[in-house]
């Protein structure tokens, strides 16, 4: 098996890791490998922008309390008001050394308004092509001492005297690589791929976080999961994602009967936070109603959007109508592998940032545009610690074989059945019957070799990808089942009023893998 050696590996090609790469190619040696091409990630599809309270008028105290309020109160204060605090200059650093975000006639940025945020605070670039606006940008600025090894699907992470000191990865050839390093990073993204409908890219399957689990790492509040309210659905798929600033222009959701459906929901009716957006249509749908997203009041939509305009003529949806069919999907997980806010797990040796991450950020759920801004922050926090930190020597690492199994996987399910089952039965709404029975399912297929790691004789990618969609369901599913309450993007029917209570107890769901078998760990907090 052949291997490579790098003084710091990110796995992934995010905002989260390429800010990271570019901070730290001029002090060390740095190496990316990512599961696709670098151009493929949930980055690159950002719609929305960049919230930041950047505005005079603003102040990160109010995007501090809008985040609490959007998360239930279940984020991290002190990973809160790190992101909002240091939000606006790190957004002024990048203006400073060329980025550019959509300004007015005068010069002015121009700052929109998204769900839960209860200011203009939004910035965008290229009108809805944030994402991909801000990653060309950090391709640009990539040094070329950074090395990018694309179509490298991590499997496993390497673990000796209790520190990760590299993961292990297929090809498209079926060729397994060893890739070592003093310092470890998982940027690998959420999980929207276990979901039928989804805005994610089609490399996100949580692959990152069941390598991770499987390694022994701690795994946090996986339960809560975010579905857009608004992505373009029509003959029963997906077309592309809506973005949230198309109503915060003034566009309003409504049914095939011609009724507004966020009247009377929520005091921010169409802009009230996703979860309670998404249920709402969810609802509908389950009454045998279709949803539309009403556009006729907004002036120059072709202008405004031109991503989501080519959308939209690709899908063969007309605008001059003026209503896009719409229904949720699987956008954005606020759980993951658990960190400080240095991106340090509780492995040593292995960071993580980006959505792969759980600082506690977000909560039960994810106020919107936050997550880019989470991208650099937290990775620029984590450039600044590894670079302080004192130089390592390499290492005579003992290379030992890993151990094969002769485990078949012909047996496996399908990613499509395991879709089906998420969708059902850990989607927008839960309960305890239908979770039981989707866990169960997802156990019949686990065995003890895809929980410990071992590399299974011609394993192909797709069957690896269906082992880390089986491990990530679990650990959803588990999660889901332990928290007997409806908060955020944890919403059980069987539990389905939040009461003040939850406001006064802090609850913190934890997974640790304990040898073999599975552990469930339910920690408090405050």
């Amino acid at each position: 098996m052949p291997f490579e050696y790098t003084d710091v590996l990110i796995v992934g090609s995010g905002i989260a890791a390429l800010n990271l790469a570019t901070k730290l190619s001029e002090h060390m040696n740095v190496r990316i490998i990512t599961k696709s091409k670098i151009e493929n990630s949930n980055s690159m599809l950002a719609q929305g922008g960049v919230a930041a309270a950047i505005s005079p008028s603003d102040h990160w105290e109010n995007h501090f309390q809008d985040t609490m309020s959007a998360g239930c109160y279940h984020n991290n204060k002190a990973a809160v008001k790190t992101l909002v605090e240091l939000g606006p200059s790190c957004i002024r650093e990048l203006m400073n050394d060329g980025m550019t975000f959509d300004c007015d006639s005068d010069g002015n940025l121009v700052l929109g308004l998204e769900g839960a945020h209860l200011q203009n605070r939004i910035l965008h670039a290229g009108g809805d092509s944030t994402g991909k606006a801000l990653m060309n940008y950090l391709f640009s600025k990539l040094d070329q001492k950074v090395i990018v090894n694309e179509n490298e699907m991590i499997l496993d992470l390497i673990i000796h005297d209790e520190k990760c000191v590299g993961v292990t990865s297929l090809n498209n050839h079926n060729e397994i690589t060893s890739f070592y390093a003093n310092h470890v990073v998982l940027a690998t993204g959420g999980c929207g791929g276990l979901y039928s409908v989804t805005s994610n890219d089609i490399t996100i399957t949580g692959d990152g976080i069941a390598a991770a689990y499987r390694a022994g790492a701690e795994i946090t509040d996986m339960e809560f999961i975010q579905f857009h309210p608004t992505m373009l659905f029509k003959d029963g798929k997906s077309h592309g994602l809506i973005s949230e600033a198309v109503r915060g222009e003034g566009a309003l959701l409504v049914n095939d009967k011609g009724k507004y459906i966020m009247e009377g929901v929520h005091d921010l009716k169409d802009l009230a936070p996703r979860d309670i957006v998404s249920r709402r249509i969810h609802k509908e749908y389950i009454n045998g109603n279709l949803v539309f997203l009403d556009i006729s009041m907004i002036k120059n939509f072709r202008i405004k959007f031109p991503t989501i305009t080519g959308i939209c003529e690709k899908a063969g949806i007309s605008l001059q109508e003026g209503l896009l069919p719409v229904a949720p999907g699987a956008h954005f997980l606020m759980g993951g592998i658990k960190t400080n806010l240095y991106g340090e797990s509780t492995i040593n040796g292995l960071y993580a940032i980006g959505e792969a991450a759980c600082t506690g950020v977000h909560g039960a759920n994810r106020l919107a545009s936050n997550s880019l801004l989470e991208g650099i922050v937290f990775a620029s926090l984590l450039a600044k610690r590894l670079i302080s930190a004192p130089k390592q020597r390499r290492r005579p690492f003992l290379f030992a074989k890993r151990q094969r199994s002769s485990s078949g996987t012909s047996s496996l399910p399908t990613a499509n059945e395991i879709r089906n089952l998420m969708s059902r039965y850990a989607g927008i709404e839960r309960d305890e019957k239908g979770l039981i029975y989707a866990k169960q399912w997802i156990e019949s297929y686990l065995n003890k070799d895809m929980v410990n790691g071992v590399l299974l004789v011609n394993a192909s990618r797709s069957a690896y990808t269906v082992i880390n969609m089986l491990t990530t369901s679990w650990l959803i599913l588990s999660s889901a089942l332990e928290r007997e309450e409806s908060r955020g993007g944890h919403y059980r029917i069987d539990y389905p009023v939040s009461d003040s209570r939850w406001l006064k107890r802090y609850l913190s769901r934890t997974i640790k893998k304990d040898g073999i078998g599975f552990q469930e760990l339910v920690k408090g907090a405050n």
